[in-house]
């Protein structure tokens, strides 16, 4: 373990800028050439750390949200680059620009912040190794000095405003700094005092830092009817703008965001109380360059007020920075479906702007949590996508910190804000289906993803009490009905203002996910070792079947006769054979009766196609997906979604945005059946944890000629593609040294293949449409 001899220090006094602590240094003589320099940042907020002139490195909002209460991370930086101009015996300053961010601002839709604190400091550790091993350490202590900055506001929800006029450089440089002022008053620089942590641990950052993803030019710009100007990116990313200007002294240039236009104006109701808006204040002295770096925004569109030039002019000026933590990227899939090939994009691009330090509901409104019931539905199709292994791993251990100092429950957010600013709506917080569930779902997700099962030693504590917190909370029938439940959200047949309003019954869907956790941990327990708990899962698992059976289930009806009831209960396996086929087929008949329009909310839909699969439907399945009326995957790929919505009609088929007060356009909770896509109509899935062993077994259907599918395991590259030539079905199929395959065609005996690259052919049928 690291040990650290720096403190975490703050100004003396506001300064009302984000401030700039400063250390000027000699580098030691007399030791020989500099081998080696690590600089370990962190804050209480955000850090930016700057050494020998210039930034340390691309990492942004760094060190990332955790659950603050209980650890604080660390990142480490090699800078040996930034000091190789200054000699020893040269002096060289160190700075840290310190934003408020998670840790320091305001947080949730309450409108309350500081949860964490109540002033914003910064914590840094330059180490410097010389050719004879002697080190010197430059650590945060009360001799440095704090300096007002140019960043005059700054908040993850309202944005970042930034006067150049108070710029100056020298703050980067050897000896006293200029502090400009432009209010009347000289600019000073004031003491620094040390934060007392208490007992919050600083742990070693592991995790893949948000960095820049990708640069985005503007594809048009134009006025809107009410005289705004307004700027389209053409897709819905998660960033901020950088902006190129000249001006007169004190222009101020105002930058609105929105993911949507509606009437054909800024869509900014969505965004609730985030005011998403940033400010420049030009110098006046020549080109100025702005970039906020201490909030971000979800946008497509942006209105801008103030430009001193020609459309033409701004368009050349604006360039979007779509930021996200840096993630692998593993998997991919392809169809001959364009609409599809577009629902697939959306799905990445919606992951990647929300998997940003956490996994968070969407990026935009005053909100941007880590929803547990998002990430439980999406982890499959996030760890198929990306290498979620450390990301996903570390935001477990604050679910079981959170759960930890809360009698065991698995908050509806990690880290939990929300227990600082509650959410009256949902009333005493508890252990809750699929939200809760995330603390055994995830996990499991991981180890069948990466084949490593130490993510389940890890968390075992966590999910056995996550099952301890359900049982307690059992009614006499042994139902899991008594507290609070999401239930099916979303379900696109509840009203607008009443996400929780759904067919599926809340007791069914809570008693159904609780035998999947039990059943899992169970696995859990006995693949670690563990045989007691192994036990004690199987026992709570049994008991629930039983009760859901006798309780719920009639002939194969289950109560509430929705497409979510029978979904949850045929995957999870919690019927009898009879009960399963018979809900199979209530299944397709109530997907027929809708029209193969989908009619599940986020507890159904990651599960539906693969209920009708399994149970015989695969041609319903395929009708679902390609579904193009509302409510449908493919809708909003129709009305130009550029990700996933947070319901099924965010927008409504006149242009007009959902009257319900909670909508987001970037949610990729209802993308969670690109698993699906990636199993069955790609057909990779992996027989044994890791892919050490994988399933190549497309299933063709909906009309598709061709699809194809790929993955990065950690065993090497995976990749299935198929076609329908002239009535064949033909595969090629790749698998790495190491692995064996099973590969399962229509109309064929099972085979297996070892390492190479296969083509294997099989009678095809007709494709339904």
């Amino acid at each position: 373990m690291t040990t650290w001899t720096a403190s975490f220090i703050a100004s003396d006094t506001d300064l009302g800028s984000a401030p700039i602590l400063r250390r000027e240094f000699t580098i030691d003589d007399g030791h020989g050439a500099v081998r080696r320099a690590t600089l370990d940042v962190s804050a209480l907020g955000v850090v930016e750390a700057w050494l020998g002139g210039s930034r340390v490195s691309d990492h942004l909002l760094e060190p990332g949200w955790t659950s603050y209460e209980w650890r604080i991370r660390v990142a480490s930086h090699d800078v040996l680059s930034h000091l190789s101009s200054t000699a020893p015996g040269d002096a060289a300053v160190l700075a840290l620009v310190i934003g408020n961010a998670w840790a320091a601002g305001r947080l949730a839709w309450g409108g309350g912040g500081g949860w964490y604190t109540d002033e914003r400091a910064g914590f840094a550790e330059l180490r410097i190794e010389f050719e004879d091993g002697h080190v010197q350490t430059v650590a945060t202590d009360t001799d440095w000095q704090a300096l007002s900055s140019a960043i005059t506001a700054d908040q993850l929800y309202d944005g970042e405003d930034i006067d150049a006029r108070l710029r100056d450089g020298s703050f980067l440089q050897p000896g006293t700094p200029t502090i400009p002022s432009t209010d009347g008053h000289p600019g000073r620089s004031v003491g620094v005092h040390t934060v007392d942590l208490g007992d919050r641990e600083l742990v070693t950052d592991t995790v893949p830092p948000v960095r820049p993803l990708a640069e985005i030019a503007p594809v048009d710009v134009w006025t809107s009817p009410s005289g705004a100007t307004l700027v389209d990116f053409g897709v819905n990313l998660v960033g901020w703008l950088r902006v190129v200007a000249s001006g007169p002294a004190g222009t101020v240039l105002t930058i609105r965001h929105a993911e949507v236009l509606e009437h054909d104006e800024l869509g900014t109701r969505p965004l609730r109380t985030a005011k998403a808006t940033d400010h420049f204040t030009l110098s006046g002295d020549g080109a100025d360059t702005f970039e906020p770096r201490f909030t971000f925004h979800g946008f497509r569109y942006a209105a801008v007020e103030g430009w001193p030039g020609t459309l033409d002019e701004l368009r050349a000026a604006l360039t979007a920075v779509q930021v996200g933590s840096d993630l692998t990227r593993t998997g991919t899939f392809e169809s001959s479906h364009e609409l599809l090939n577009t629902f697939h994009d959306n799905v990445v691009r919606g992951m990647q702007g929300n998997f940003l330090s956490v996994p968070t509901d969407c990026p935009q409104r005053d909100e941007r949590l880590g929803w547990t019931g998002d990430i439980a539905a999406f982890a499959p199709t996030a760890s198929y996508l990306f290498d979620t292994k450390a990301f996903l791993g570390d935001w477990l251990r604050d679910v079981w910190l959170e759960q930890q100092h809360a009698d065991g429950v698995i908050p509806f957010v990690v880290p939990d804000v929300l227990k600082y600013s509650p959410a009256e709506d949902f009333g005493k917080p508890d252990a809750t289906a699929i939200w809760s569930d995330a603390g055994v779902w995830v996990p499991w997700t991981l180890y069948q993803a990466y084949g490593d099962s130490a993510v389940l030693e890890e968390q075992l504590p966590s999910m056995v009490a996550h099952l301890r917190r359900i049982r307690d909370h059992l009614s006499p029938q042994g139902l899991w009905d008594t507290v609070f439940q999401f239930g099916d959200w979303l379900d696109p047949d509840a009203p607008p203002e009443d996400a929780a309003k759904a067919k599926a019954d809340p007791g069914v869907v809570a008693t159904a996910c609780a035998y999947r956790s039990a059943t899992l941990v169970a696995e859990a327990a006995r693949l670690t070792g563990h045989a007691a708990q192994a036990s004690e899962a199987e026992e709570l698992a049994t008991s629930l079947q039983t009760a859901f059976r006798e309780h719920y289930v009639t002939d194969g009806r289950i109560r509430s006769d929705c497409t979510t009831v029978y979904a949850l209960a045929i995957v999870f396996g919690i019927l009898s054979d009879e009960d399963t086929a018979k809900a199979g087929d209530r299944l397709a008949e109530l997907a027929a009766e809708s029209g193969y329009r989908i009619s599940t909310g986020f507890a159904g839909t990651p599960f539906i196609t693969d209920a009708l699969t399994q149970t015989g439907h695969l041609d319903d399945a395929y009708r679902l997906l390609l579904q193009t009326e509302c409510p449908s995957w493919l809708y909003p790929v129709t009305m130009g979604a550029t990700t996933v919505w947070e319901r099924w009609d965010s927008m409504l088929p006149d242009g007009t945005i959902n009257p319900g007060e909670m909508t987001s356009f970037n949610h990729y909770a209802l993308g969670a059946v690109a698993d699906w896509m990636h199993r069955v109509v790609g057909g990779l899935a992996p027989l044994t944890p890791g892919y050490e062993s994988v399933l190549i077994a497309p299933q063709p259907g909906g009309g598709l000629t061709w699809a194809s599918t790929s993955l990065d395991t950690v065993h090497g590259h995976v990749a299935v593609r198929w076609e329908l030539v002239d009535g064949e079905l033909l595969v090629r199929a790749t698998v790495p040294d190491g692995v064996s395959a099973v590969v399962r065609l229509p109309g064929l005996p099972e085979q297996r293949v070892a390492a190479g690259t296969h083509e294997l052919r099989a009678p095809a049928a007709v494709p339904a449409v």
